[in-house]
């Protein structure tokens, strides 16, 4: 994979936080940023790496994870081309809350910690953009916790589901293209593959899933889905 020696312009507006920079700030930018390619399969970084630059995803995807002391996998979400991570560590200083794993062969942009601080100082508008991406993070997470803490493992499976679904229709259906894996699945909704399996069985038994293929998910009708979310959510809170 070829790389010029410094970023253009046009790179760095695929990225949403500096997508209303004009051309000086993505300029001092580039002249800062490193680039990395990163190997499917392969760590960007881990809870254990040292460092806290702030990483733009420029091709690939990478995943948001971590490890209980027993093993266990949690997934937190995946990012597509022109997120960002990595910038909590670089705003408080302290080590990496997650590791970060490259899913598909990744090219990345690297800047440091001091940069990305000294460019949120005197960007306003930049840090507005960066304010407004840590409270949406903030919200998520509280969703997440509160379907954890209220809601049985069907439920969180047909939440996550409607999460997924892309390419809705006019009739109500729709897909998830790729599916992830049962483990995935399983680490995003605190529960073991197994389960994930009967869960997703028992959906297809009812006709609301249909599988095309080994990656492809069809979702007959999202209304319903969301329907038997509800359902389960308002008696789990009775």
């Amino acid at each position: 994979m070829s790389r010029p020696a410094v970023p253009s312009l046009l790179a760095l507006r695929r990225v949403h936080l500096l997508a209303a920079c004009n051309d000086a700030t993505l300029q001092r930018i580039a002249a800062r940023c490193h680039w990395r390619n990163v190997a499917a399969k392969t760590p960007v970084f881990t809870r254990a790496s040292a460092g806290s630059d702030v990483y733009f995803l420029l091709s690939g995807q990478v995943r948001i994870t971590t490890y209980s002391q027993q093993g266990r996998e949690v997934s937190f979400r995946d990012h597509a081309p022109g997120e960002h991570f990595g910038d909590l560590s670089a705003i408080d200083g302290e080590q990496r809350s997650a590791d970060v794993i490259a899913l598909q062969d990744s090219q990345l942009l690297s800047l440091g910690s001091a940069d990305f601080l000294e460019l949120l100082e005197q960007e306003p508008l930049l840090a507005r953009r960066m304010l407004q991406h840590l409270t949406q993070l903030v919200r998520q997470l509280t969703q997440r916790v509160l379907e954890l803490s209220t809601l049985g493992v069907p439920t969180r499976l047909h939440v996550e589901l409607l999460r997924l679904a892309q390419d809705v229709q006019p009739d109500g259906s729709a897909r998830i293209d790729p599916m992830p894996t049962h483990a995935v699945l399983a680490s995003k909704i605190s529960t073991n593959r197994e389960q994930v399996a009967r869960e997703l069985a028992a959906l297809t038994q009812q006709g609301l899933l249909r599988k095309a293929g080994s990656r492809v998910l069809h979702i007959a009708s999202l209304h319903d889905l969301q329907a038997l979310a509800a359902a389960a959510a308002t008696h789990a809170g009775d």
